[in-house]
């Protein structure tokens, strides 16, 4: 399990990595507010999973191989952004920040829940809001650090993504379906609900626009 973990997070950190710094370079931020852009994105909903779970300092700070990917995707991506790759392309930029996107917020979604039951904890309602605040942590801080307003309110049914992911590995582990089996199927869950709702532009009810009597 804790080799998945760490694939996962990876894939994670990277992805959300790519999402922040590609929203710095949207707000045309300088080299320096890009990357801590796609820092706090990739790290922020980790460190919010670890001091809920008392875990202490958290699993960034151990291990430096979580920031050192975070910074070298932000750079990346803003090399990119430096040689005009998004200039004239809304259409490359939305998809490339949709499939990081989901694919952050799936992989965290599930390690949230297995960082969780490797701290002995099994309840199933802690196990979901672990999950989903470890998943939507890093992309809350991303949007209110950007000024936006946090997808999980307005976006294609982000939180409700991470939280059906949520219940689906938590319900497979219950049913001992097993860790691999029980995380994968979860983020699959994630990423399916994200593609879906994106490409059938599906979100949750809103109030009806005010009409002045």
């Amino acid at each position: 399990m804790d080799t998945l973990i760490l694939v996962l997070e990876i894939i994670g950190t990277v992805a959300f990595a790519a999402s922040g710094a590609m929203t710095g370079v949207k707000k045309n931020m300088d080299i320096f507010g890009v990357v801590i852009l796609g820092l706090t994105t990739a790290v922020g909903g980790g460190v919010i999973r670890d001091l809920i779970l008392g875990s202490t300092p958290p699993r960034t700070f151990q291990d430096p191989i979580y920031a050192v990917l975070s910074i070298a995707a932000s750079v990346l991506v803003f090399i990119v952004a430096r040689r005009g790759w998004f200039e004239g392309r809304h259409q490359a930029y939305d998809i490339s920040m949709l499939v990081m996107d989901s694919l952050g917020l799936g992989a965290f979604t599930v390690t949230g829940i297995g960082a969780a039951i490797e701290c002995g904890e099994h309840g199933a309602f802690l196990l979901v809001f672990v999950g989903v605040v470890t998943g939507v942590g890093g992309g809350v801080l991303r949007d209110v650090m950007a000024g936006d307003m946090p997808y999980i309110f307005v976006k294609h049914v982000y939180a409700c993504a991470s939280l059906l992911g949520a219940v689906v590995c938590t319900a497979l582990y219950a049913l001992g379906a097993g860790d691999s089996l029980a995380m994968l199927a979860g983020m699959l869950s994630v990423v399916l609900l994200r593609f879906l709702s994106a490409y059938f532009r599906w979100n949750l009810p809103r109030p009806s626009p005010r009409r002045d009597s």
